[in-house]
């Protein structure tokens, strides 16, 4: 039975935060029926990551965005029949954004978590991705083992360092800003091993080939992550269009067409799509 101390201290706490939980109410919208508020305002606010390709970056002529997650906000914006807003963030701000009603949706390569799950809602999977440690060729690291008592670059608000903080236990983690710090880093020498997707890996890793200090992706991979486009909680309604745009274009061939222009057979990547439309919890790891 809580005291009437106890109820003392709550009431400060809450008094404390008042002004806080003002600001976050008026900043996000009631979402009762998110689709319809889109479907009245006639445009699809969607966020994407601010710099990460092929997934969402600056052209570097036009300066527009362009990428994989680009396309799906505009697939899913002429699906719900609206315009498009982009809006580039950070990583660690994508949920934020959300949660605070500035995006309706977050186009992020987001990979699925269960504590992202516990704040946000995921559609079907749209994209799979490998997470594999990126380490100097000269290193001779070849192996997970390798990496016992060596130092990990991991980078704010990532899948790939929440991963590898789990299952490389025995590694000496050091935190950095963004995966481009981490990379930094890694060529510096400061850290041994980038955990990372399978696509930026292939980017620093042709990129250090051009510099004569080549990196080399280890075979085995810690995880696979599986992703879904993100909506707030409490949105059933828009979650199911969403799902029935990602089903179409998957039926349509659209999402393989999209797939095969960033990531495969029209990519410098040429990797070949095996991820299937569906919970992006079924392979829960």
């Amino acid at each position: 039975m809580p005291t009437p101390s106890h109820h003392a201290f709550l009431l400060h706490r809450l008094a404390a935060a008042g002004l806080c939980a003002a600001a976050l109410l008026a900043a996000a919208p009631a979402h009762a029926d998110r689709l319809a508020d889109i479907k009245s305002r006639g445009t699809l606010i969607c966020g994407t990551q601010n710099a990460s390709s092929p997934y969402a970056f600056q052209d570097p002529d036009t300066r527009s965005y362009m990428g994989y997650d680009v396309d799906m906000c505009k697939a899913v914006a002429q699906g719900l029949g609206v315009k498009l807003e982009h809006k580039p963030l950070s990583t660690e701000a994508r949920i934020p954004e959300l949660k605070m009603g500035r995006v309706d949706m977050v186009a992020g390569s987001m990979a699925y978590l269960p504590e992202r799950a516990r704040q946000v809602d995921y559609s079907l999977q749209y994209l799979q991705d490998d997470i594999r440690l990126l380490v100097k060729k000269k290193s001779g690291i070849t192996k997970l083992s390798d990496l016992d008592g060596r130092k990990v670059c991991t980078s704010k608000g990532s899948s790939s360092s929440a991963v590898a903080q789990r299952v490389l236990t025995k590694s000496r983690m050091l935190n950095f800003q963004d995966v481009s710090s981490c990379y930094l880093a890694l060529q510096s020498e400061k850290v041994d091993a980038l955990p990372g997707g399978d696509l930026g890996l292939i980017r620093f890793r042709i990129e250090s080939e051009k510099q004569g200090d080549p990196t080399v992706m280890l075979d085995e991979p810690i995880f696979t992550e599986h992703m879904g486009l993100v909506v707030d909680k409490g949105n059933p309604e828009l979650l199911a269009a969403i799902n029935k745009v990602i089903q179409d274009m998957d039926r349509r061939g659209e999402l393989s067409a999209i797939y095969d222009k960033w990531m495969g057979a029209n990519s410098p990547y040429k990797l070949v799509r095996t991820f299937k439309v569906e919970p992006v919890d079924l392979h829960r790891q």
